[in-house]
């Protein structure tokens, strides 16, 4: 099924709203609803019993307490992965805001601060069926955004990831107009195995990173042929503030081929160089070149800017 584009764009909150609670915990997802978010984002991956958690990472470090609840469980490489733990054991551990990579600090000073509160690992099951009552509660629809993580490493260790991702929503009755879906991934190969071994009817949208450059008219067409949507990063967009910088073409070819485009991540704490707030940036990026959403970690202000350029 390809999704009609609308005219009014679609906010998308980044592992929910991350920018002001811990990324991917329930309040933060509470949050991105009562904001006014369309979608809410899930990050996929698996613990060792094969139960489907909503986190970012492969490994628990950046996030956790792990190390001081398990010491000594560290792979050889000192990282501690999700999938060498069983869900019990994720559950005893506290989730606070992701620390910069030498472990020093927040990698965003000013958010929510270290020790505040004490947040867990939703499972993906259990944050379904949360964002279903949320939407219940708020009398509106409100959609979900998984993205299946690193696939073939999963499969390496012997779980299907995508396949369990599709099954949960299957069984919670996803994919219906009040119960919307995209699923995302940057493997093209699990997006194509999603649309023919599965026959997944959920749309599916095909992630894009600067190391891949922007992809060529021919490629997209190419896209169009298992996935209904782009969700490129920003830089791949062209910043649009120097007149020495070339045009990009990216969301003009994406829509020719028919796909919609959702590019990732607006943040009021990292805007692109040149850009004074958050605003300036969706002027760019929304209402020139035509994005059809975008991911943002303030919801709250991509919502904002949204209801006061697209009135009713």
């Amino acid at each position: 099924m390809r999704p009609a584009r609308s005219s009014r764009p679609v906010v998308i909150a980044h592992r929910g709203a991350s920018g002001y609670l811990p990324e991917h915990t329930l309040v933060a997802k509470a949050l991105a609803a009562g904001m006014g978010a369309d979608f809410l984002e899930q990050d996929v991956v698996a613990t060792r019993d094969g139960e489907l958690i909503v986190f970012h990472d492969l490994t628990l470090d950046a996030m956790t307490d792990v190390a001081t609840v398990f010491p000594g469980r560290a792979r050889t490489d000192g990282h501690y992965y999700c999938i060498d733990f069983t869900l019990a054991e994720i559950r005893t551990l506290s989730v606070g805001e992701r620390r910069r990579p030498d472990g020093t600090g927040p990698r965003y000073a000013g958010r929510f601060p270290d020790g505040a509160g004490r947040f867990q690992i939703p499972t993906l099951n259990e944050e379904l069926a949360f964002i279903d009552g949320l939407a219940r509660a708020l009398g509106r629809p409100l959609g979900v955004y998984p993205e299946i993580k690193e696939p073939d490493w999963h499969r390496r260790h012997g779980i299907d990831l995508a396949a369990g991702v599709v099954a949960a929503l299957e069984a919670g009755g996803w994919g219906a107009p009040q119960r919307p879906v995209y699923l995302q991934c940057f493997d093209a190969g699990e997006l194509q195995r999603l649309a023919g071994q599965h026959q997944c009817r959920f749309p599916r949208v095909q992630l894009l990173d600067v190391a891949g450059g922007v992809p060529s008219a021919t490629c997209l067409a190419q896209i169009a042929g298992y996935a209904q949507g782009i969700g490129p990063s920003l830089r791949l967009l062209g910043t649009g503030q120097s007149a020495d910088e070339p045009p990009v073409s990216l969301i003009g070819d994406a829509h020719a081929a028919g796909l919609v485009v959702h590019p990732y991540t607006v943040r009021r704490d990292d805007l692109p160089a040149g850009y004074q707030d958050v605003d300036e940036l969706l002027d760019h990026v929304v209402h020139r070149l035509g994005a059809d959403g975008v991911f943002t970690d303030f919801p709250d202000l991509v919502v904002a800017w949204v209801r006061r350029r697209f009135p009713g």
